[in-house]
């Protein structure tokens, strides 16, 4: 079929698309007997064929009259819509209609609103003139009469009630009114102020008046009133309350000194019980009389101190001072106890912000003794704690005058760390280094702890007394005796190094047993710069923390001055330079037994044994020492790793010398020495934990400086093994197996094997050719490439060989 027709469902074959006549006759005839049928399918096939015509016939039939139907119905429908059309323009017209009557009816229920509304306002205003006409009248009767009461009320009222004629200040009588209100306000001002100045007055010694319910009421107008009102009458009674303390605490006056500073406090205590008791229910609640009084007393208290203070600076001493200081802060955390600190908002002394939450290990909790120790410990470092809130709103009303003082603390605090530190030193003397424990492991001086206590003790001090430039001149005393610890505490103290006597002998070398004559630490010794190490170690992250710590301390604008990064550089020096003692130690205590090594004459080492007595020696000190330091330095086992690493790059290279300075050699002797490279490098692989009954793996970092320096030593034997002839293929062979270009090397090699001169010269000439030409643009001196020479370069060297023998010939 075409692709534009398509075709209802059917399972008749001859529906279907891909149709094929002949595979549909096969399968009406599949055999040849079938054929017999054929008139039979033929007849049925004819029947189908009629009844097709039948249905094709009756549809066309149907057809016929469809378009006449369909213009008849359309026609229809058009008078339909045209009917709908007339009906909705029916709808619209009785609408507009209807609107309009609407319209014409509200029209005089909108002109009664308006004038219903307009009456309201009228007599709502008329109501308020009334109440406002007769409230004045009232309130300056009242005024005159000190009703203060009832004026309290009222003159609340008028004011709401004039609140409505603003827009009504251009009609005369309104304007007369708002000013009579207005001067009937600053008469009860002015009658409330000589009130009060009346019974409080500012001159004499002797209170005439006191509380009354006229003045009680007096305060209840005076909220009010303008506010200017209110503030002269708390600043008059708080004035005239506080007189009698200002003659009582002159600056000429023996209890006005710091050391009498307790007195002025217990002064205010009884004046607040007493204002309680007579005035308390005088003034407002919302008053907080009780707290100003408190307040100015703090204010004028810290003015007339730092007055005479400035007087008598001389006269302060630091017991002194902090002896005031600490009444202060003790009568500071009393009010914050009593009072909220409301009244602190006009921004004389702010209420200090929270800290952002801290996670410095450095931290503990500083209401407690100011002796506690400061203990560092690594379980701490994961469990922060958070700073205490400051949560005093009057700290430092009164403490701040101290401050400019504060340098006497200062100065007492370095006086006092000089003599701690000069105390320390004497104590070492005294004591002489700590005792060796094994089982403690290097103990760390207990001299570093009491510093940092006796730190700790004066940080929360200062920060108590100030957050300012204070305590960066405590930071900056800081820095100076922690150096002054590191030098003359821990460096001061270590051992110095003695050069031993060249009065041993190569036999008393190799019979060396236990009792050596070496010059070297003693076990005291060795166990004095391990702790020494462990102490600086100690110090290093006790400083870091005590940096972090005082940054937390310290305003924040100052804290990029705070800054330790020297001090720790200083410990740092000290940890290398006790490493490094201990390797030189170690390095010099095997130097003999190399020199040993290298003045025997291996030539005459007829057969290989076990190994050298040399080697015996160099393990034995090894022995001796290792298990002393990795014990003493089991707190601090990345030390013990460092100094495992620079012990094995000082010995190695330095056996590797010895080992050029054995010549000649025998084969014998080769395998002797190859015997006895082995033995050490396995000691060396296992320096780590020799003798420990617990074995560790050693790190990778210090087996692959051991594994490298040692299999050099080993391919130098190799080499030394090797036969010399032919000359190419031992060439070739050192090479292969030390890839060094240096003819330094080589020549050591040559002297090695014992060849004679002319040998030697022509064994160079060979290796100078054999060598592999650098890469283009690259430094000769760089790594070696041994990509194996072509047949035309190999033939050419071997012609250029046989010319310079034959000469030499």
């Amino acid at each position: 079929f075409p692709p534009s027709l398509q075709v209802f469902p059917s399972q008749d074959p001859l529906d279907r698309a891909d149709f094929n006549a002949v595979e549909y006759i096969n399968a009406l005839f599949p055999t040849e007997q079938s054929l017999a049928n054929i008139d039979e399918v033929v007849n049925k096939i004819r029947l189908k064929i009629r009844r097709l015509d039948d249905n094709i016939r009756t549809v066309v039939r149907g057809q016929t009259n469809v378009g006449q139907d369909g213009r008849q119905a359309l026609e229809e429908a058009q008078k339909a819509i045209q009917q709908l059309f007339g009906k909705i323009k029916d709808i619209k017209d009785k609408a507009e209609k209807s609107e309009q009557m609407v319209k014409e009816i509200t029209r005089d229920i909108k002109q009664l609103d308006h004038a219903k509304r307009h009456l309201t306002t009228s007599i709502t205003t008329l109501n308020h003139l009334h109440m406002l006409a007769g409230g004045v009248d009232s309130l300056e009767a009242m005024t005159r009469r000190r009703q203060y009461g009832e004026v309290a009320n009222l003159l609340q009222g008028v004011v709401n009630v004039l609140e409505h004629f603003n827009k009504y200040m251009g009609i005369p009588q309104i304007r007369q009114l708002s000013e009579r209100v207005k001067a009937a306000q600053n008469e009860l001002g002015q009658q409330i102020l000589a009130d009060f100045e009346e019974a409080f007055p500012s001159q004499g010694t002797k209170r005439t008046g006191g509380p009354s319910n006229v003045l009680r009421d007096a305060c209840l107008v005076a909220n009010v009133l303008d506010p200017r009102i209110k503030q002269e009458i708390i600043k008059k009674f708080i004035k005239q309350h506080l007189s009698e303390y200002l003659v009582l605490f002159q600056e000429n006056q023996d209890v006005a000194w710091l050391d009498k500073i307790d007195r002025r406090y217990a002064w205010i205590k009884r004046q607040l019980v007493d204002y309680e008791e007579k005035y308390g229910r005088m003034f407002p609640t919302e008053w907080c009389m009780t707290e100003r009084i408190a307040v100015e007393f703090c204010h004028v208290t810290r003015a007339e101190l730092s007055k005479i203070m400035r007087t008598r600076a001389k006269e302060i001493e630091v017991k002194l001072l902090l002896f005031a200081i600490q009444r202060t802060t003790n009568f500071e955390g009393l009010l914050a106890k009593r009072f909220s600190g409301c009244t602190l908002a006009d921004g004389t002394v702010k209420k200090p912000e929270v800290p952002p939450p801290s996670t410095n290990p450095f931290l503990e909790d500083e209401t407690g003794a100011e002796t506690d120790e400061i203990v560092i410990e690594k379980s701490d470092t994961d469990k922060p704690k958070k700073p205490k809130v400051p949560d005093n709103p009057f700290h430092g009303i009164v403490s701040k005058c101290f401050e400019p003082h504060l340098y006497v603390y200062i100065e007492s605090q370095d006086k006092n760390l000089g003599e701690l530190i000069d105390r320390f030193v004497a104590d070492f003397k005294a004591q002489g280094p700590p005792k060796p424990n094994v089982d403690e492991g290097g103990a760390v001086l207990p001299s570093c702890a009491d510093l940092f206590v006796y730190y700790k003790k004066c940080m929360v001090q200062c920060s108590q007394l100030s957050t300012g430039e204070p305590m960066i001149a405590l930071t900056t005393i800081f820095q100076k005796y922690l150096r002054e610890y590191a030098w003359k505490i821990l460096s001061g103290n270590l051992p110095k190094t003695t050069s031993s006597s060249g009065g041993l002998t190569i036999t008393s070398l190799l019979k060396e047993k236990e009792g050596s004559e070496v010059a070297k630490f003693t076990l005291e010794e060795l166990c004095l710069i391990c702790s020494i190490l462990s102490t600086a170690e100690y110090c290093l992250a006790t400083t870091q923390q005590l940096e972090e710590k005082l940054k937390e301390k310290v305003d924040a604008s100052l804290m990029e001055r705070i800054n330790l990064t020297g001090e720790m550089d200083t410990f740092s020096i000290v940890i290398s330079n006790s490493i490094q003692l201990l390797v030189q130690d170690l390095d010099a205590a095997c130097d003999p037994a190399l020199t040993a090594m290298s003045k025997m004459q291996w030539q005459n080492v007829e057969h290989v044994g076990d190994q050298s007595p040399y080697v015996t020696s160099v393990i034995l000190h090894i022995k001796q020492n290792v298990p002393i330091i990795r014990d003493n330095l089991a707190s601090t086992r990345k030390y013990f790793t460092q100094f495992c690493i620079k012990f094995a790059n000082s010995f190695i290279p330095k056996f590797i010398n010895h080992l050029f300075k054995c010549k000649p050699i025998s084969m014998v002797g080769a395998e002797q020495l190859l015997l006895d490279t082995h033995s050490l490098k396995m000691v060396l692989l296992d320096l780590p934990s020799i003798g420990s009954q617990v074995v560790r793996k050693a790190p990778a970092s210090y087996t692959k400086i051991v594994v490298k320096g040692m299999t050099r030593a080993e391919m130098i034997l190799k080499v030394v093994m090797a036969p010399h002839e032919p000359p190419v293929v031992f060439v070739d062979n050192y090479i292969k197996l030390l890839a060094d270009c240096s003819t330094d090397t080589f020549q050591k090699i040559l002297d090695m094997k014992g060849l004679k001169r002319s040998e030697q010269s022509s064994m160079l000439d060979l290796f100078r050719l054999r060598l592999p030409a650098p890469p283009p643009g690259g430094d000769s001196s760089g790594s070696l490439s041994l990509s194996a020479p072509t047949p035309e370069q190999e033939s050419s060297r071997i012609r250029k060989l046989e010319k310079l023998i034959k000469k030499r010939l």
